[in-house]
């Protein structure tokens, strides 16, 4: 049973090698304005994905193109004999999470005395590339 699970861990090991992950954390963007702009990278290409995102409206799109930029750097430092898969476009983005950050919560004055409560909100991104996996042929 030992040797079983030493044989997962390695197998484990070298997915890991292979797939690139940047972090992005405490962006002081809402996470629901972040999940538009992600959703819409979300399994695409990463030369195509960072030409989505830099000529995208959404202000959010700047700091995921940065971190996408990251994340392509980080693939290319742990696959440095592969870099021919990143401009035949095999390398795509296989998972992108955009998870809720800390919120701080402010007040403003309101009408007869009242306060209303701002909560400015931030988000964790998450970003991980992997090799598009080729498509099989049925005969």
């Amino acid at each position: 049973m030992g040797a079983r699970k030493r044989q997962m861990a390695e197998r484990l090991k070298e997915i890991k090698k292979q797939t690139a992950i940047a972090k992005l954390k405490d962006v002081p963007t809402s996470p629901r304005k972040m999940r538009l702009v992600a959703d819409i990278i979300r399994g695409v290409e990463v030369n195509r994905a960072l030409d989505i995102l830099k000529f995208s409206k959404k202000h959010a799109s700047n700091d995921l193109e940065k971190l996408l930029r990251s994340a392509i750097a980080n693939w290319e430092a742990k696959n440095p004999d592969n870099t021919k898969e990143l401009d035949n476009g095999n390398v795509i983005v296989k998972t992108i999470m955009v998870d809720e950050g800390r919120t701080l919560k402010r007040i403003r004055p309101c009408p007869q005395g009242r306060a209303g409560r701002i909560r400015k909100r931030s988000n964790h991104v998450t970003v991980i590339l992997d090799v598009k996996k080729p498509a099989k042929v049925e005969e």
